[in-house]
């Protein structure tokens, strides 16, 4: 069964129909990429209804569901609606907007619905992933993965933090990615206490640390990671935090498996940097979901009770970030199994001085 038949199976739990209007989504069921488009849900059939920009693309690559030439939008829809009997539409409210949604309103021949329902259902369903979409994760990070490789040969004293960063994303969009996960980090120095700071014109020193928390796109599905090196010789403090960092990935690497709550594994890595004196340097979740968005469910967090499911993929990120001085964060990501993990991420971790 595809996605979008496991959808069209639970629309029912929320209105008689559903309507997807945003970017994300709408690729994620249809495997298109556009930048309009609607796609529009019963529980026997879909619709995809596009304008004349992509509609020849549309009818080569969307297999799932129905292609439509817009023409006038709400007509169609409420033709649709009819069609099949529909008088509840559910519409998503994560990312509707409120124009969207009164839009609907005004113009639909049913009653519009927006809330949290439809966006559980479709969480729901992203959150498992397919062998399919696993390999293209993979492929994404075996791009990410050389970009790290080449970076340790150009990595440098006197390289500012946005060269590295440029350096990084032209690598990687030459060698095959789509698309930048999101902003590159590149930080040395004192800056890389700073979890997501932004790449300036600083240089790196002797004896730095360079933090990348970097990530590539393949077909639509994002590869998220993070190294820490060191330029020249460390000091102890920083391989003792380092080690202490390691140490916390790794044991929760070692603890990730089907069924636990993400807060579960949050506090397995959360306690070993507590114990080591640093909890309050780390002040951000452990991990996060990473699909056809680089932050989705399921998330391990102190906050959270997500459940871990078979086939779903976390982060693994624990860090240490001491203001003033230099910081240190770790980012693997792992395919979740019944007995274990998978870990997607082959770079190595131990401490590299260049």
């Amino acid at each position: 069964m595809t996605d979008l038949e496991k959808f069209c199976s639970w629309v029912k739990e929320t209105a008689d129909c559903a309507i997807i209007t945003d970017g994300i989504n709408r690729r994620y069921f249809t495997a298109m990429k556009s930048s309009a488009g609607t796609l529009v849900v019963f529980p026997e059939k879909a619709y995809f209804i596009i304008d004349f920009r992509y509609i020849q693309k549309a009818r080569k690559v969307v297999k799932s569901c129905e292609v439509i030439l817009q023409d006038k939008l709400y007509e169609q829809i409420n033709s649709l609606l009819e069609k099949h009997g529909a008088k509840t539409v559910a519409i998503n409210a994560d990312t509707c907007t409120l124009t969207e949604l009164i839009s609907f309103q005004n113009k639909l021949n049913a009653e519009v619905i927006a809330d949290t329902k439809l966006a559980d259902i479709i969480t729901d369903i992203r959150m498992i992933k397919s062998q399919e979409q696993i390999d293209k994760i993979i492929a994404a990070q075996r791009i990410a993965e050389k970009g790290f490789e080449h970076m340790l040969d150009f990595i440098k004293v006197g390289r500012t933090e946005k060269e590295i960063q440029l350096e990084l994303d032209y690598f990687m969009l030459r060698n095959g990615a789509e698309a930048l996960s999101f902003d590159t980090i590149a930080l040395t120095g004192a800056n890389t206490s700073l979890p997501h700071g932004v790449p300036s014109d600083q240089k790196v020193k002797d004896g730095d640390f360079v933090l990348m928390d970097f990530g590539a796109t393949y077909d639509g599905w994002h590869s998220d990671m993070t190294r820490t090196v060191c330029v020249g010789k460390p000091s102890e403090k920083m391989k003792a935090v380092y080690n202490t960092v390691l140490t916390a990935q790794l044991t929760a690497l070692d603890a990730v498996k089907a069924g636990m709550s993400g807060k579960e594994l949050d506090k397995i890595a959360r306690d070993i940097i507590t114990d080591a004196g640093y909890g309050d340097n780390f002040g951000h979740s452990l991990g996060h979901g990473v699909g056809v968005e680089i932050h989705e469910s399921p998330y391990a967090s102190p906050s959270r009770e997500d459940i871990l499911p078979a086939n779903s993929i976390v982060t693994v990120e624990p860090g240490i970030y001491l203001e003033g001085e230099f910081g240190v964060r770790i980012e693997d990501f792992v395919i979740v199994t019944e007995d274990g993990c998978i870990n997607m991420t082959k770079a190595p971790k131990e401490l590299i001085c260049l």
